[in-house]
């Protein structure tokens, strides 16, 4: 997008959108925090119910060849205390590899089931598409976990004969109102949440995830310099901070069954 574009308009309106769940999927501890722990830090402070699912252990992180049997219990714990420091307790895994996660059967249907098990209004997710721009953003992990959230949320989390399993489980088909995406290209976004009030919360977390990032400083500057070219490219006033997301009405008012 460039600097005299203007932003898309987002699909979804805070004052008219209840959202009481939300659901996050992200491929390492972490993701999240760099992405949305400032939108989801306002959620939980307005008594917004949110969760995680974290789907690889992350075993492949961190920069300690001395520490490659600590790494999966280290980064776990270090994911459990950033997220309660933005109001989220409730965290699950899938613990896929990390650097081999694909878009499978196997994780379509553990997406599917834990969506119809909290059955969010909103369920977020890193994108599955590549950004060009900065492609630090889009490791195949990230890729792959856009991709296996997109095919599960349509058309198998709302079809009763996809994974026929865990309807007979009692997990009943669920019709999703809204897809959010982070970590996308910039052209995608549509989405722009003031975070400014949040963004300390946000770094917060993220500087709880010490072994993997050795310079905490650099990385503090580059994320508020990021959150703050965020806000101009969502239209803030100067001096506010941003996170940008790509909305996705999966059913809404328009919504018609099959198509």
């Amino acid at each position: 997008m460039g600097t005299n574009a203007v932003p898309a308009q987002s699909p979804f309106d805070p004052a008219s959108s209840r959202v009481e769940r939300v659901l996050c999927f992200a491929a390492h501890p972490d993701d999240i925090d760099f992405g949305a722990a400032g939108t989801i830090a306002a959620w939980t402070a307005a008594g917004v119910e949110v969760s995680y699912c974290i789907m690889t252990d992350g075993d492949a992180g961190g920069f300690d060849p001395q520490r490659r049997d600590e790494i999966i219990g280290l980064r776990n714990e270090e994911q459990r205390r950033a997220a309660a420091l933005v109001g989220v307790t409730a965290i699950h895994y899938l613990h896929q590899r990390d650097g081999y996660l694909e878009p499978t059967h196997e994780v379509i249907r553990e997406v599917v089931r834990l969506i119809r098990q909290v059955r969010p209004d909103v369920v977020l997710s890193m994108h599955p598409e590549r950004n060009w721009t900065r492609i630090q953003k889009s490791h195949p992990d990230h890729l792959a976990v856009g991709e296996a959230v997109t095919r599960a949320v349509y058309p198998a989390l709302e079809n009763p004969f996809a994974y026929p399993e865990l309807a007979e489980a009692g997990l009943e088909a669920y019709k999703l109102p809204w897809l959010w995406f982070f970590a996308g290209p910039e052209e995608r976004e549509n989405h722009f949440v003031d975070v400014t009030e949040q963004i300390d919360a946000k770094l917060a977390a993220i500087h709880i995830h010490a072994s993997q990032h050795p310079d905490i400083a650099a990385m503090d500057r580059t994320v508020r310099g990021l959150s703050l070219a965020t806000a101009r490219r969502g239209g803030l006033p100067a001096g506010r901070s941003a996170e940008a997301f790509h909305v996705v009405t999966v059913n809404g008012p328009g919504t018609i069954a099959g198509f």
